[in-house]
């Protein structure tokens, strides 16, 4: 038995830069952190050829091809291993929360199949082909961050260009952290969606948002400065100016239900914050002085708070029965 960890994500600063449409004319960057949520993937050889998959459903095939959870189907084609296993998949969170889990799910799928073949695949291959699966062969409308920072961990910095991907790690000291994390606050909106018809409807917008997305890329460079300097209130003034800048690239971004829970996070001491992920439901982060969380819970009671914390490590085999 082989069981992967690969963590979910809150993107801060430059989401949508990430689009193919927008970068290769013009650049983006994102900035971004894995967190303390995570997505599992539990692999097992079977005593036959048969292919048992568990999810929300259960399946059984013979024949890879034959999978309807498309994702697993393209991930064991990929890696080679089209016959003979058992794959089961967890998630901390439910699907359509905006932390990255699909994503989080195909670079786990990845990591378990080579692991399972007895080789090792660089946290740069497995971002590389997660996004081959989930943009180019099954052609989902998203960028290319989430597979990023699910393969690497830790806080990112990753831009994107004509030349390549990058995720540069983004220093910041053991103190620097904790009064970051401490100043987060994660709230469960209720509302979960389908990202698909939000990220449609963005990325057929962006000729008509270039300058947008321009001034969001060039909020993710001023946001990562923010964070080395340690100046974390500009972070959270520049999580607001961000918000504001995304709500303008698709009509379902953010809703009249969301903008009330965020206008009244703000007026009880939150300097800024967005919805997480595509928008239209999912989490709230939002950046507050230790002094006002309690304000803030109060104002927005009901909602479910979820600790946050930073996750250092990326996709990685924490259980493997071979070496047990």
């Amino acid at each position: 038995m082989i069981i992967v960890q690969t963590p979910l994500r809150v993107s801060f600063l430059g989401g949508g830069t990430d689009f193919e449409d927008f970068y290769l004319n013009h650049g983006g960057a994102v900035l971004s952190t894995a967190i303390d949520k995570y997505a599992f993937v539990v692999m097992k050889e079977r005593f036959d050829d048969m292919i048992y998959v568990n999810y929300s459903k259960k399946e059984i095939v013979s024949n890879v091809d034959d999978l309807e959870h498309e994702l697993v189907r393209e991930a064991m084609k990929m890696a080679g291993v089209e016959k003979g296993v058992e794959i089961s998949t967890f998630v901390d969170v439910r699907e359509g929360t905006g932390l990255g889990s699909s994503s989080s799910i195909t670079v786990g799928l990845l990591q378990s199949l080579y692991a399972y073949k007895g080789e090792a695949e660089t946290a740069g291959t497995l971002a590389r082909q997660a996004c081959q699966i989930e943009v180019d062969i099954l052609g989902k409308p998203m960028g290319r961050q989430d597979q990023y920072i699910a393969a690497y961990g830790n806080m990112r910095f990753i831009t994107f260009s004509r030349e390549g991907i990058s995720a540069e790690k983004v220093v910041l000291s053991k103190e620097g952290k904790t009064k970051l994390s401490e100043r987060l606050m994660l709230f469960f909106t209720k509302r979960t969606r389908r990202s698909g018809e939000i990220l449609a409807e963005q990325k057929a917008n962006i000729a008509e948002r270039v300058e947008v997305l321009k001034e969001m890329t060039k909020l993710a460079y001023q946001g990562r400065e923010a964070i080395t300097r340690e100046t974390f209130d500009e972070l959270g003034e520049m999580l607001h100016k961000g918000w504001q800048l995304k709500r303008q690239l698709a009509s379902k971004i953010s809703n009249s239900d969301l903008d009330e829970m965020y206008q009244a996070a703000l007026n009880s001491g939150a300097v800024g914050g967005k919805i997480t992920g595509a928008g239209g439901g999912g989490f709230l982060l939002l950046y507050a002085p230790a002094q006002r969380r309690d304000d803030i819970r109060s104002a927005l009671w009901g909602l479910e708070e979820i600790p946050l914390r930073f996750e250092a490590d990326g996709t990685k085999v924490i259980f493997d029965y071979r070496r047990s």
